[in-house]
């Protein structure tokens, strides 16, 4: 028999950089293959049954006589989100999270990040520590990761397979670093590290699963030959479904060790560019330090960035100017564009939130999200008063990121960044149901979210629009205080595989 799921309750959607939709009651449905099927926008409660019938013969011509409706009605404080998009940590550094905390990056790889990693050429440790990694991702509502591996084949093969047992959607890459590491930590020649990235891709796809998919993980600049970035960017140019992902700019002893080893490029970015590994299947980590040609060459090859703020504050990087980044997103010929509309706002972005395990010390992007404000305003303090970034000329430079910004980014923009965006991100009927329940409600636990006493005791005799200003109210407290306790469940493909509620039934 098959199952259709219906939630009625409160929804949260992102549309674009500046909007995001408030549903206090709605409908939404979920048909047996995990797609959105429907969504009722505003519904009374009395009226609930009527629409369920009402729209239950569509599903059933679609899906035979046969089937069986689950309905979830969400209490008060509590509201569906897209799953949140993490487009760049690093799956065996998390068992160093909060270590290692007096380094910058250089120095932190070589005596904190290299030696663990290093642990991994044993595949039955990868076995043994990879299944708690993924549960904590999903724990945290990333329903979307984009996982590094180590330089070993046969573990990242395990990666791989957890991520998939587990139910996650995820791109996951094999490190590729044939100098600049360790003698303990790298490998032989590029002609290996090709090979071995070939074979992952190949057994990647032999799992024939639409969740996981391989990518392209050159490591960084640093710690690759020539002949590894140039066999890397054949493959890229030759298979065009393969994502790529890399670090840039993220500290500036990297940048000085990247332009003496490279100094026949321009730039950092045209280290990549000049060996294709710059598109719009590209995800770029960091960019705290890019210039403005670099800018420029990102935007014109269709790359996108992965901002990772705590990391970058952690490991004293510097903080990324993402408005900045965001407002050359909407340039035109040389111009902003006074008016454009949300849709074609959405269309020329290319920016997502990371955590960058270990280098940030959570694995939520719930906190990326936090450290992304403060990065925001702490970098609108330091260029206050620049005439180039005035009020008339700048849409995002210079300003605090708003609540629909953040949302965006931990969401739609991430999604877009995975070159996803037309499957998950955002509720529209025919993407995937990748989402969370979330619970701001007391008994969640959490005491950096407050409610008054008996707030969520009875119903609520609100118009419309003060309920969709109390939804924004418990929004902006579940991003700017929530964690894994507020997260009630975390679905992918309509699949419950995570939450507290999931973990609670576990136990019993």
């Amino acid at each position: 028999m098959s199952t259709i799921s219906i939630f009625c309750g409160a929804i949260i959607n992102p549309q674009s950089l500046t909007e995001y939709t408030v549903l206090p009651r709605a409908l939404l449905a979920v048909d047996p293959t995990g797609t959105i099927a429907w969504i009722e926008r505003e519904v009374d409660s009395c009226d609930v049954q009527k629409k369920i019938n009402q729209r239950l013969s569509e599903l059933k011509a679609s899906f035979g006589e046969d089937v069986h409706v689950f309905v979830t009605e969400l209490q008060d404080g509590e509201f569906i989100l897209p799953g949140l998009v993490d487009t760049h940590t690093h799956a065996p550094q998390v068992p160093n999270m909060g270590s290692g905390q007096q380094y910058e990056l250089l120095d932190w790889l070589e005596n904190v990040t290299f030696p663990m990693e290093s642990r991994f050429r044993d595949a039955e440790f990868a076995k043994m520590v990879y299944p708690d990694v993924v549960r904590r991702f999903i724990a945290f509502g990333t329903t979307t990761c984009c996982y590094y591996g180590t330089l070993h084949l046969e573990s990242t093969k395990v990666l791989a397979d957890t991520i998939l047992k587990l139910g996650q959607r995820a791109l996951v890459g094999k490190c590729n670093m044939d100098r600049n590491c360790p003698d303990y930590y790298r490998e032989p020649s590029a002609g290996d590290s090709l090979k071995s990235t070939k074979e992952l891709i190949a057994y990647i796809r032999s799992l024939n699963s639409d969740l996981i998919h391989p990518v392209l993980t050159p490591r960084f600049a640093i710690s690759c030959t020539s002949d590894l970035l140039r066999g890397l960017g054949d493959m890229a140019r030759s298979d065009e479904t393969l994502a790529i992902q890399t670090h840039i700019a993220e500290n500036k002893g990297e940048i000085a060790f990247t332009k003496d080893l490279f100094n026949e490029c321009k730039s950092y970015a045209d280290v990549y560019d000049s060996n294709d590994l710059l598109c719009e299947r590209t995800i770029l980590a960091h960019a705290v330090h890019l210039d403005d040609h670099e800018l420029d060459l990102v935007k014109k090859t269709g790359a996108g960035i992965s901002h990772c703020p705590t990391s970058n504050f952690n490991l004293r990087s510097g903080m990324a100017h993402i408005g900045e980044m965001l407002d050359r997103g909407i340039k035109v010929n040389g111009t902003f564009l006074e008016n454009v509309d949300d849709g074609e706002l959405t269309s020329l972005l290319q920016v997502g939130l990371g955590s960058d395990v270990s280098g940030g010390f959570s694995p939520s992007i719930v906190t990326a999200i936090q450290h992304a404000s403060m990065c925001s305003k702490m970098v609108a303090l330091q260029i206050a008063g620049r005439p180039s970034l005035s009020a008339k000329s700048s849409r995002f430079a210079g300003k605090q990121l708003p609540i629909a910004t953040l949302l965006y980014l931990a969401t739609l923009g991430g999604a877009s960044l995975c070159c996803m965006e037309n499957k998950i991100g955002s509720f529209t009927p025919g993407k995937s149901f990748d989402a969370l329940i979330v619970s701001v409600r007391p008994e969640t636990g959490n005491p950096a979210i407050w409610s008054m006493p008996g707030e969520f005791s009875g119903a609520r005799n609100q118009t419309e629009e003060e309920a969709k200003k109390r939804l924004d109210a418990l929004l902006e407290q579940f991003l700017f205080g929530g964690d894994d306790r507020n997260i009630l469940k975390v679905f992918v493909q309509g699949k419950c595989i995570g939450g507290t509620l999931l973990r609670g039934s576990l136990k019993n």
